[in-house]
């Protein structure tokens, strides 16, 4: 007689939690369809659901937050949650849920950033008694086995291994996202321009390390609906906790809609808005609050000590030379940012090349030459002459911000006949490094080769950029942002990894670098 063939082991068949008292049997009636169509289904749900919690909480991060997209095939590495499929292998975005659910007809889905599970028919997070004792046990223990009471001596036994600080640096790993600040904000109505400027502050480590020291704290300042007490309760809700849900920064838009002054008076409507502008208004803003109340008035020398001022603030110096008495005239002003038109240096790039068209791209370096190295003719009143004189005049920086913020003009009203604004959209490229040495008042006064330690306090690194997406009226921003070595996408709420090439590749509007020594 021949002997019986071998065959696997039957698999184990998983049992719903029994009834508690107050808990209901299952998650939804959904979830309880899904359990009672018979065992070989809920045997694979539960292996299943299994098999993903190991994924979000044994592998890394990076693994569970990448999804592909059904329609383009891209591959995205995302902050926000992403939806690990019950049903089938697939890890989907948000935006992928519906499509996912109505062609395979799956409707459960394992939230990445918790293991909690979701019913796309119920359209939020269910508590299945079952699956969530799993999901306890898993982040308890790391496992799905309930732990066995041990004997007092075997818990107080040494374990010479386990007890070895190699071992624990080895298998110690850092929280994904404790304290970088990552999270998106929501975008409340055409609000995507306040968006992208709140994310560069967020992510300026001087402005971060001013408000995370206290140094304007919300809980003792008496000035209601204070925009300095919003980002101080905005810098604290980012930095500490690790939450990469959206962010609603409602404090920060009552604080421009409750605002007296006129100037705000267009950040309050649901159009479009310009990010510059909101830049410059809550630079100004927040100057007032921390700093001595006053004002910077255009062209003026303005100097204080507050956070803005230190974190932003540069001078430029124009000097005027006299073509008839060789008299020079030098003025001095405070400058927020740096403004580079991009249309006519299209045009004369064009124009040199031959092509009699624009330039098809251009470098932040021959903008930022333009601007602060080349000389222009101009006319203006000679004290020594006391007379209209034709001139040459050079702007240069005379001292160099810890922050360099830099527009370029993409922007311009073109005027005639059908006066209209358009969007200039000439790439140019901008590098990782920059050294703004070339475009100072002493690069032009001394031979800089003879102190090379000008040019290493000169030496800025790439922080942030802004990006305006679409039609001049119809458009949306985006920003990127790095944190240590890392780039990160945000489009409003939702965060993703982005690569330094994504980055250098974009269209920017505006441009933050940072001073790389502080001392």
């Amino acid at each position: 007689m021949s002997a019986r063939p071998t065959t696997p082991a039957s698999p184990k068949n998983f049992q719903i939690k029994g009834p508690q008292p107050g808990m209901p049997l299952y998650g939804c009636e959904h979830v309880q369809r899904l359990f009672n169509q018979d065992q070989a289904t809920t045997n694979t749900s539960v292996q299943h659901y299994k098999a993903i919690l190991r994924n979000i909480l044994d592998l890394p991060a990076m693994q569970a937050q990448t999804a592909k997209a059904m329609d383009s095939g891209a591959i995205t590495t995302s902050l926000t949650p992403t939806y690990l499929c019950l049903q089938c292998p697939s890890i989907l975005s948000e935006e992928d849920l519906a499509k996912h659910g109505s062609r395979k007809s799956h409707r459960f889905y394992v939230d990445s950033r918790s293991g909690a599970l979701y019913c796309q028919m119920c359209e939020d997070i269910v508590w299945d008694p079952t699956l969530e004792e799993l999901r306890q046990r898993k982040i308890a223990t790391g496992t799905f086995t309930p732990r066995r009471k041990r004997k007092q001596d075997e818990m107080l036994a040494a374990d010479p291994i386990k007890d070895d600080p190699k071992y624990i640096t080895n298998n110690t790993t850092l929280t994904s996202c404790k304290a970088n600040g990552l999270r998106g904000i929501y975008n409340a109505g055409a609000t995507c321009y306040q968006n992208v400027v709140l994310q560069t502050f967020l992510h300026n480590p001087i402005l971060r390390n001013f408000y995370l020291s206290d140094r304007h704290s919300s809980s003792s300042c008496d000035i209601p609906y204070c925009l300095s007490c919003a980002m101080d309760d905005m810098f604290q809700d980012f930095y500490a906790h690790e939450n990469t849900n959206g962010y609603t920064a409602a404090n920060i838009l009552s604080g421009f809609w409750i605002s007296e002054k006129k100037a705000f008076e267009n950040l309050v409507t649901t159009k479009e808005q310009d990010a510059h502008e909101f830049f410059q208004f809550l630079a100004e803003e927040l100057h007032e609050r921390n700093g001595d109340g006053m004002r910077p008035e255009s062209g003026s020398e303005h100097s204080c000590n507050c956070i803005i001022h230190q974190t932003f603030y540069g001078k430029l110096q124009s000097t005027t030379t006299c073509q008839n008495c060789s008299g020079v005239t030098n003025q001095v002003q405070s400058f927020l940012d740096l403004s580079l038109p991009l249309e006519n240096l299209a045009q004369k790039k064009g124009k040199k090349s031959g092509s009699g068209s624009k330039a098809t791209s251009m470098t932040l370096q021959e903008c930022l030459e333009e601007e602060y190295i080349k000389q222009d003719k101009c006319e203006y009143r000679c004290n020594s002459c006391n007379s209209m004189q034709q001139a040459r005049r050079q702007t240069s920086i005379k001292m160099l911000p810890n922050v360099v913020s830099i527009q370029l003009k993409r922007f311009e009203f073109k005027q005639g006949r059908n006066e209209r604004a358009a969007k200039i959209e000439t790439p140019v490229h901008f590098p990782l490094t920059l050294n703004m040495l070339p475009y100072t008042e002493r690069a032009r006064n001394f031979n800089t080769k003879e102190y090379p330690e000008w040019g290493r306090a000169a030496t800025y690194d790439l922080m942030s950029v802004v990006v305006h997406v679409g039609e001049i009226d119809t458009g949306h921003y985006v920003s990127y942002c790095r944190v240590g070595d890392q780039w990160f996408a945000f489009n409003d709420h939702k965060v993703e990894l982005a690569s330094k090439s994504e980055v250098l590749g974009a269209k920017a509007y505006l441009l933050f670098y940072i001073i790389r020594s502080l001392g």
